[in-house]
């Protein structure tokens, strides 16, 4: 297994990865934002190919296999509190997911973790995290964070098992394109300062 920065044309497998990721969640924008028959995998991609925005191939790392494409990683250092986004600008059922985020400023944020399900108990999510000390390190960040839905019990459980803890939590609001209830966690970790080798 390699480990490398996504490139430009990494985007159609990235955003394939992402509607895994989002359980449904991309996909409701990404099919707000298509284009008459436009395929909204078409639309994912043309939007990870942004030079500027966050959700870019630019803050994306792979995970490949023999040469394939395994899993992915988006990740990025948040906002500070005074760049933070209106919660008003975005539909009510993403807010209880951007109040959190607003909830750790500057700090390093995984956005999105997801491997194909061909790929999936081969250690690729863990291997992919390994690269996260580092890139939060690079970013200048003092805390990695990731957001959880509670009944997505797997990802709770990686996340826990390497360390990090929930800090603050939110419920969630229920929505036609993600089939979760319950809570939404947020967890952070402080970051290791050892010297890379």
């Amino acid at each position: 297994m390699e480990i490398r920065k996504a490139t430009l044309m990494d985007c159609y497998p990235l955003a394939e990865l992402a509607l895994i990721a989002g359980e449904g969640i991309p996909a409701f924008f990404w099919e707000q934002s298509k284009e008459n028959e436009q395929d909204i995998l078409a639309v994912g991609a043309r939007n990870l190919e942004s030079e500027s925005e966050n959700f870019s191939y630019k803050n994306a790392h792979v995970a490949t296999i023999e040469g394939n494409i395994a899993g992915m990683l988006l990740a990025y250092r948040l906002p500070s509190k005074e760049e933070a986004e209106n919660l008003y600008d975005y539909p009510e059922f993403i807010r209880p997911l951007i109040e959190l985020e607003q909830c750790v400023p500057d700090s390093f944020y995984i956005n999105m973790l997801a491997s194909y399900p061909q790929y999936r108990n081969k250690g690729i999510g863990t291997a992919l995290m390994s690269t996260v000390n580092k890139l939060a390190q690079n970013a200048n960040c003092q805390t990695v964070s990731v957001e959880v839905f509670g009944q997505n019990e797997g990802a709770l459980r990686l996340y826990q098992r390497l360390g990090y803890h929930i800090v603050e939590s939110r419920d969630v609001i229920p929505h036609p394109c993600h089939k979760y209830t319950g809570k939404i966690f947020l967890l952070t970790k402080a970051i290791s300062h050892e010297v890379a080798k």
